[in-house]
């Protein structure tokens, strides 16, 4: 029991070492380095913004493609539940299937929820 004291008591001691002597050169590099910081940046902030393909479709078209990806997405959740269904009151054999129904299913929702995001967010072009 001694000897996990000294050695929490010694790791306690290193830690807070290591951090006063990080802390105190992470101040010291913010202070002169704020200009120079702003002037690496300056030619990516002052860059014009290009619209690629997938932003310059227009709105009716990204709503299809949505609306597409909810009906697969809809079918998917019955078949899963049907296939749960059939296991749990029928005593099939069909996890796997059930497995690979429900991973398709939640890559799909991912999917949808990400371009949902990615092309509707309030971040208007």
């Amino acid at each position: 029991m001694k000897l996990f004291s000294r050695v929490s008591m010694l790791f306690v001691l290193l830690t807070s070492v290591l951090l006063t002597s990080v802390n105190t050169s992470v101040f010291a590099a913010d202070e002169p380095g704020a200009d120079s910081a702003h002037s690496v940046l300056a030619p990516f902030i002052e860059k014009e913004v290009v619209l690629g393909e997938a932003v310059a479709i227009d709105d009716e078209q990204k709503h299809k493609i949505l609306f597409y990806m909810g009906v697969l997405l809809l079918i998917l959740i019955v078949a899963t539940a049907i296939i749960g269904l059939q296991m749990a009151l029928f005593g099939k054999q069909l996890f796997v299937q059930h497995m690979i129904c429900a991973g398709f299913t939640v890559f799909l929702a991912f999917a949808h929820a990400v371009t949902a995001i990615v092309w509707f967010f309030p971040f208007k072009l």
